[in-house]
């Protein structure tokens, strides 16, 4: 079994958009060096000022060197048939397969990861990462951050764990295309054993314990999964290998309702991976008040914390043009709606007259707004779960696990749920699936 112990260094953090600087190839018997190859590489890109102070690789001394093209075969020649080795392999390995795919070369071998496997083999380490993992296994760790230097320890690294894994890890990793050896470094394999096949919301940490991607799944395994073993090489997928950590999970019992929560936690714990949804709640509300002249009046306004507005718009147009339905319909003035500062029609009729006006406007406006409850199936056999919308706002959703609590009032009814955060992209999810379900749809 011969292994390509590979180390590369490049422009930035993901294959699709950075180019290779340099290039170091170990071949290995699982014993001792047969073969070492190092190149600089011309990435024809300016390399980063941050990268060239980490590497010590700067633009003069990759002008000379041959492009990747001009190596490709030979990279190819020496990796071909043998496992590729790398610590935290899948970064590597993206770059150097992206790169020889791009030229003609299809690469495909199976892969292993030393900092997996060391975690494995040689437990008990305080950390993992290869500088201080070399360090406290006594390994010679020449030219740190350097192709050459980071490709030998790892070599040396690779022989040890061969030398130590009496509980076969090594051949487990290897057995077929082992899905473990897609998964980022850092994540304990048993926490994707773990994840249930139902319909849910999955949270990526990082080191820190933080947050940093909220998703939704009808298969929660599945989705999770698919993150990392599929052979995109955005900056995205290379963003979770490096960082995600830990994994946990919320069931439920619908996708709506795996929809639904996903977009509160995003706008909870705004995930720094996240990129949708983070701003798209509503801006404007309708709001009533009373002048110094006795009059109420509607007006449409940003929506601020101190009080709260009788609905939501996402753009100040949408509001107007509900406020203008109503003008049409209860001869409301536009002067005191401020959609016109010229209209004086409100002067003709007595406060009383035209106050009366509004909260008959006010009272249509709700009894337009719909009142429902979405009852679907629950997580368990023994419950339901609920969506409820009131006065048209979305104001929470959970699990009834007694069918008179579905007959109950509606103050009732919504006291056994969770309070959520209305918006409009959940009210129209919640809409669009009431309109194609109405049979399970009840009215209040």
């Amino acid at each position: 079994m011969l292994y390509a112990v590979v180390d590369i260094e490049t422009t930035g953090s993901y294959a699709a958009a950075n180019g290779i600087t340099e290039i170091a190839i170990v071949i290995h018997d699982g014993e001792k060096v047969l073969n070492f190859y190092e190149s600089l590489v011309n990435p024809h890109v300016p390399i980063p000022y941050f990268i060239e102070k980490l590497t010590g690789i700067d633009n003069s001394m990759v002008a000379n060197a041959p492009s990747f093209e001009e190596i490709a075969g030979q990279v190819y020649e020496l990796l071909q048939d043998k496992i590729f080795v790398a610590h935290n392999v899948n970064f590597d390995y993206s770059f150097v397969k992206y790169h020889l795919d791009s030229l003609g070369y299809e690469l495909d071998c199976k892969k292993l990861c030393t900092v997996r496997l060391a975690r494995k083999v040689l437990p008990g380490m305080n950390s993992y990462s290869l500088g201080k993992l070399t360090q406290q296994l006594g390994i010679h760790h020449g030219a740190r951050h350097r192709a050459g230097g980071d490709a030998l320890a790892t070599a040396d690294l690779l022989a040890m764990i061969v030398a130590k894994d009496v509980q076969g890890a090594i051949p487990a990793a290897l057995k077929g295309k082992s899905g473990e050896s897609y998964l980022p470094p850092h994540l304990p394999v048993e926490q994707i054993a773990q994840l249930p096949g139902t319909p849910g919301v999955y949270y990526f940490y990082n080191a820190e314990g933080k947050v940093i991607y909220v998703g939704k799944a009808i298969n929660i395994r599945k989705r999770v999964k698919s993150h990392f073993s599929n052979n995109k090489v955005n900056r995205q997928k290379q963003d979770f290998l490096r960082e995600t950590q830990r994994i946990s999970y919320k069931q439920c019992a619908t996708e709506l309702m795996a929809h639904i929560l996903e977009s509160t936690e995003i706008r909870r714990l705004w995930p720094v991976h996240n990129r949708s949804q983070k701003g798209y709640l509503p801006q404007f509300g309708l709001f009533s008040y009373e002048d110094g002249n006795g009059y109420k009046r509607l007006v449409i306004e940003k929506n601020r914390q101190a009080a709260k507005p009788l609905y939501t718009f996402n753009t100040i147009f949408e509001g107007q043009n509900r406020l203008r339905e109503l003008i049409r319909e209860f001869d409301l003035c536009n002067r005191l709606c401020n959609i016109s500062p010229d209209c004086e029609c409100a002067e003709h009729v007595t406060v009383e007259e035209y106050n009366k006006r509004v909260d008959d406007a006010m009272s249509w406006l709700c009894k337009h707004l719909p009142t429902f409850a979405l009852i679907d199936k629950g997580i368990e056999d023994n419950e339901h779960s609920c969506i409820l919308i009131r006065e048209g706002n979305f104001v929470g959703m959970g699990y009834l696990t007694d069918k008179k609590q579905q007959t109950e009032t509606l103050d009732i009814l919504q006291q056994q749920l969770e309070p959520l955060q209305d918006n409009d992209f959940i009210r129209n999810l919640v809409f669009k699936y009431a309109t194609e379900n109405p049979e399970k749809c009840m009215a209040f």
